[in-house]
């Protein structure tokens, strides 16, 4: 008994130290109530283990996805083949070979499973564990490479292909074809993602969990690369910007506020006037107004292939927080400058916002390659005069110009005007300087910063504000 409990720490505390690699900041104080809350329940109740971790250590439901997944993989539901399910013990048929006609049945079989108006997801589990087993196995592989593959399993049975017949399915029920569509690509992908998880349960098994914490789990929203981002990973992203620039804006209106405090001229006569009402003891002091320093903030950004996700979410980033700076003028580029300042009216949607930049790319381009020394010589022809002693510029991109001329003469006179200058990079640092990164020849007339999340954008802006 004391070697399970035994077991059963060190699986909680690689548990804890996975969160934290994907980007969830647990706290010890938070690790000591998930142990207490942990001593008061029976761990053979799997769902109520999930929910008692999820309590103490989850902060926001962004990061519930990566906690889940990690969950999954350090206290599976289901071991070895997972036939059995969730311990239910009854007797299951032996595993069947991969051949056209195994292949045939299992998807009459989920197409049913799929159709059914109520959802059997144990049953649907059951049926995700069969089909890495039966579909997705790759014995005699390499050193280092896994023995089951999800990408393998879904190529060979294709339920996507079982939309249409989902589809016709719903509509014979009178439901619309857009409404059938969206529910039968849902169930389709509430599947995919069980089938996911299953052959990183099996791999867990074979190769360890923190090994497939390490490279197969994704990281928390604010800590997942701009570059990297799926489809569904932009729309929380997006939903992210503005919760999390009001917290930055909070944070630095309470730190400017302290700061202004200490440093901000002793009202003396105000001070005196106060220590009446304490016998002469001034034990409240009083401050003069001490006006707030706010600089004008300039953005110059590309916005061409890779990058444009990392371009948009910045730039609608620093627009949330368009408050803390005196004004804000933004401009896009690919070889060609055009000014975007418009598109960020306030109250605009932040969707709506998106479009309209991913519009504009159209005008940033004359010649359809990114060429940063044109697009520096083009602002300082057309935009100079946005620049000034009191201005930050702020430049967003990869620093790759297709080894055109950088033109490092003219961003030198551009940084040399304005009060300070950074340019973020959303690659890692590691691949500047090669290929046809501009990288460390721009570094050294603007300091460049590694921003490939958004936990790093927050940390930077949060610095830039002062």
């Amino acid at each position: 008994m004391n070697a399970d409990r035994s077991g059963l720490l060190d699986r909680h505390l690689a548990f804890v130290e996975a969160l934290r690699g994907a980007g969830l900041s647990v706290s010890l104080a938070e690790d000591l109530d998930a142990v207490a809350a942990l001593s008061a329940l029976h761990w053979t109740d799997r769902a109520t283990v999930r929910d008692a971790f999820a309590a103490t250590m989850v902060k926001k439901q962004s990061q519930r996805t990566t906690f889940d997944a990690l969950f999954d993989v350090y206290f599976p539901a289901m071991v070895g083949e997972g036939a059995a399910g969730e311990g239910d013990g009854e007797e299951q048929p032996a595993q069947v070979r991969d051949n056209a006609t195994a292949l045939a049945d299992f998807r009459d079989r989920l197409a049913e499973q799929l159709e059914a108006g109520e959802i059997d997801e144990a049953e649907l589990r059951r049926m995700a564990a069969e089909m890495v087993g039966t579909f997705g196995a790759m014995p005699g592989r390499g050193p280092g490479l896994s023995s089951w593959s999800a990408y393998t399993a879904l190529q060979r049975v294709a339920p996507q292909e079982l939309v249409d017949r989902l589809v016709a399915g719903l509509m014979s029920e009178s439901v619309g074809e857009e409404e059938a569509t969206r529910r039968a690509n849902r169930r389709i992908g509430s599947f995919t993602q069980m089938v996911e998880d299953d052959a990183r349960r099996r791999i867990a098994e074979e190769k360890g969990p923190d090994h497939v914490a390490e490279v197969a789990i994704r990281p928390s929203i604010d800590k997942l690369a701009f570059m990297a981002a799926r489809r569904t990973d932009l729309d929380e992203m997006r939903k992210e910007i503005f919760p999390l620039a009001r917290r930055l804006a909070t944070r630095l209106a309470k730190e400017q506020h302290s700061r202004h405090a200490r440093t901000a001229p002793l009202d003396f006569r105000r001070t005196v006037r106060a220590s009446i009402a304490t016998g002469g003891v001034p034990i409240t002091t009083h401050h003069r107004p001490k006006r707030p320093h706010r600089s004008d903030l300039v953005v110059l950004c590309d916005v061409s292939g890779s990058v444009a996700n990392f371009a948009s979410f910045t730039l609608l980033f620093v627009f949330a927080l368009r408050e803390v700076f005196q004004s804000m003028r933004a401009f896009t580029f690919i070889d060609h400058v055009h000014e975007v300042t418009p598109h960020f009216r306030p109250g605009a949607d932040p969707v709506d916002v998106l479009a309209d930049l991913s519009a504009s790319a159209s005008h940033a381009a004359l010649w359809g390659r990114t060429n940063y020394g044109r697009a520096f010589t083009k602002f300082d022809e057309l935009h100079a005069d946005a620049l000034t002693p009191k201005t930050t510029l702020l430049i967003l991109g990869d620093a790759r110009s297709n080894y055109s001329d950088l033109h490092e003469e003219t961003l030198r006179r551009l940084a040399g005007s304005v009060r300070r200058s950074f340019w973020l990079n959303p690659e890692h640092t590691r691949n500047w300087g090669t290929g046809d990164s501009a990288a460390p020849t721009y570094a050294d007339i603007v300091p460049m910063i590694e921003c490939r999340n958004l936990a790093q954008l927050s940390e930077f802006v949060h610095d830039l504000a002062w």
